[in-house]
């Protein structure tokens, strides 16, 4: 898998991942944007060095709300005269290739890119490599890149699939349909939560009984499916699997919607604000909390020591390919304080406003 704009507050880094000051640093002004020399692609005569962020999209809000000021922020912090290239391609991948050819032409020294197509950007990362150019795979892996860095994707789906099960059952459901939303398939992360998910959902008991995987990780595409699937499954339907919270959103809407209630228990991913505000009101079960701030600060890190034709730390290989894996934490009502509060993700006001408050009261959150 989402609106924030508060400050992520002291999620500390796997061992030895600090942001240590390296070359190539000098003054204090970070420039960002898509401005900058038409030097090519490559090193950059000794001077500041170039960095391109390429983000996917902005449906999904964590990108330019969390990911590119957190990015751009560590890279000031460790390289005060690098310069940040910022691109994001509104899900288009063929966007997504010129803007990285762009960066290429204003002299970057280092893509750093979330593809939209994890297929499509194995001829980015070509490209760049054509050039001297290193890549970062950020957040969704792409063959042939020099560093990745995200989440145990597979342990999503898990964490996801074991807590519907857990709910499941809790409500003495046993037995039942489950409908499965899963995310976009050109999206390489999504396969995983996906295989994560069925690796706990297809031993438990429960029937798959519809299951989609979600152009574009659309949430109105995902609630235009699950209205179409509410009057086969009405009847038998125990628990809806949906891959993040935009689409476990959208599947929420469909089923008020569809005169469904009680609402079964519905997952998801990301801990956006209207998703923690859902699973205190009791129409969402839980989310997965994916603490950004380490995960842009170790590709600033792995970012600037490849500009510098370093060798980044690397916690894990992934696919022969040198790595940072982070943990992700599964949120329900019972923990949003000790995890999204706690890390300064939201303020007790943002998710307590207007209606949520009594909610937030008795979840002891004030």
């Amino acid at each position: 898998m989402r609106s924030r704009s508060t400050r992520l507050a002291g999620v500390a880094l796997a061992a030895g991942l600090g942001l240590a000051s390296l070359a190539a640093c000098g003054s204090d002004s970070t420039s960002s944007g898509s401005s900058g020399g038409a030097s090519g692609g490559g090193d950059s005569a000794g001077g500041a060095k170039k960095i391109a962020l390429l983000l996917p999209e902005s449906k999904t809000t964590r990108y330019e709300t969390f990911d590119r000021p957190l990015f751009e922020a560590a890279v000031k912090a460790s390289c005060g005269d690098c310069e940040v290239i910022y691109s994001n391609a509104d899900q288009d991948a063929s966007k997504q290739q010129t803007q990285a050819e762009s960066a290429l032409t204003q002299g970057a020294n280092v893509l750093v890119l979330d593809p939209v197509d994890g297929k499509a950007a194995a001829s980015v990362v070509n490209s760049a490599k054509s050039q001297g150019v290193p890549v970062v795979a950020y957040d969704r892996f792409i063959e042939g890149a020099d560093y990745y860095v995200s989440f145990d994707n597979q342990t999503v789906g898990k964490l996801q699939a074991q807590s519907l099960v857990d709910l499941m059952k809790t409500a003495g459901k046993t037995s039942g349909d489950i409908v499965m939303i899963n995310g976009s398939p050109t999206d390489p992360n999504a396969a995983d939560f996906k295989a994560g998910a069925h690796s706990v959902i297809d031993s438990s008991g429960y029937k798959v009984a519809a299951e989609y995987d979600t152009p574009d990780w659309s949430p109105d595409k995902a609630q235009s499916w699950m209205e179409g699937q509410i009057s086969a499954v009405k009847g038998n339907l125990v628990g809806v699997y949906a891959a993040n919270d935009g689409t476990a959103g959208g599947a929420i809407a469909a089923l008020k919607g569809g005169g469904v209630n009680p609402l079964p228990p519905v997952t998801g991913q990301d801990s956006e604000l209207a998703a923690i505000q859902r699973i205190l009101a009791g129409d969402q079960a839980m989310t997965i909390y994916k603490p950004i701030k380490p995960e842009a600060e170790a590709a600033a890190k792995a970012a600037i020591a490849l500009a510098n034709k370093q060798t980044p730390e690397k916690t894990a290989d992934f696919k022969s390919i040198p790595a940072t894996i982070l943990d992700p934490v599964a949120v329900t009502k019972a923990n949003i304080k000790d995890t999204v509060v706690k890390d300064g993700i939201y303020k007790t006001t943002d998710i307590c406003s207007g209606s949520f408050a009594a909610a937030c009261s008795a979840a002891g959150i004030s």
